[in-house]
């Protein structure tokens, strides 16, 4: 596992000194279903996009904190990544999409029954956003809204 001190010291002087918001805990949405009844999603941070779709915008100030929806039918291989921090490898999810998204595990899942489905949607964001406010209070409520229209169960998160 990574440490602090691996990091770059431009790196390891940010994340000291980066001032983090403090959440109060509830707890979160309970499965009320066997798992092998559920429809599931992915949420991911890897800001993937499709070719047809806006990249992520690095140079926005405090984080782009939009999404992408990526279709559960999207090919795993067409999409592009727009994460470039030099403090993140990307060759891992560049060889193997699944690592980040695993759509081809859910569906493997679906049709073993271990999953009741796939949901029609699936949910790519930016990772690192310093400044999550409008994250929280504008697209994240927005992509729950989603996930409750298409009848998601359970969200498998891979924060990347």
């Amino acid at each position: 596992m990574a440490k602090l001190s691996d990091l770059k010291m431009t790196y390891w002087l940010y994340m000291k000194a980066y001032r983090y918001r403090s959440a109060e805990w509830r707890p979160g949405a309970e499965l009320r279903k066997p798992l092998s009844g559920a429809r599931v999603a992915v949420i991911t941070t890897a800001a993937f996009y499709l070719p047809d779709q806006p990249a992520f915008d690095e140079t926005f100030r405090g984080g782009d904190y939009s999404y992408r929806v990526i279709p559960a039918d999207a090919g795993l291989k067409s999409l592009r990544i727009a994460h470039k921090s030099d403090a993140f490898d990307a060759s891992g999810i560049e060889s193997d999409r699944n690592l980040a998204l695993p759509l081809d595990r859910l569906r493997e899942m679906a049709a073993e029954g271990v999953i009741g489905a796939v949901a029609p949607r699936h949910f790519s964001f930016m990772g690192s956003i310093p400044s999550p406010g409008r994250l929280v209070a504008e697209t994240a409520p927005e992509a729950a809204a989603m996930l409750r229209e298409d009848g998601v169960d359970a969200v498998l998160l891979t924060p990347v």
